[in-house]
């Protein structure tokens, strides 16, 4: 039952929920899930720690970028995001966070930008 609970609780957070929801739909790294959401990166990599903690999410390096996907050993957590994604009308900020995610490469190049301006050698 205690995982059961943890579940929930962890749904409970609306930023993780959201994350949840978007890392649903597709892998992302943190500046994606940042200007996705319009939250602090700070505030994002918090909550992606305690999902890779909890074991929900798993990440993987991709070149100077770390990308979250969800783990698919969880069958109850994907079939309530599921179900959520089924019904994302009915729940407008989730709707606008999966039409903003269509924008998600102007977020990375604008993280590119910011990480990258030591390394032009000048």
């Amino acid at each position: 039952m205690t995982s059961l609970t943890d579940l929930f609780k962890l749904l409970s957070d609306e930023t993780r929920l959201r994350i949840l929801m978007l890392l649903y739909i597709e892998p992302l790294c943190v500046c994606e899930l940042s200007g996705v959401l319009g939250t602090s990166q700070p505030k994002i990599s918090k909550n992606l720690s305690k999902l890779r903690d909890l074991k929900i999410v798993v990440d993987e390096r991709r070149e100077k970028f770390v990308f979250y996907s969800l783990r698919l050993e969880h069958p109850m957590l994907n079939h309530i995001l599921s179900n959520i994604a089924q019904h994302i009308e009915d729940y407008p900020e989730l709707l606008s966070d999966s039409v903003r995610l269509n924008q998600k490469e102007q977020f990375l190049t604008l993280c590119t930008l910011q990480i990258d301006p030591n390394e032009s050698g000048e």
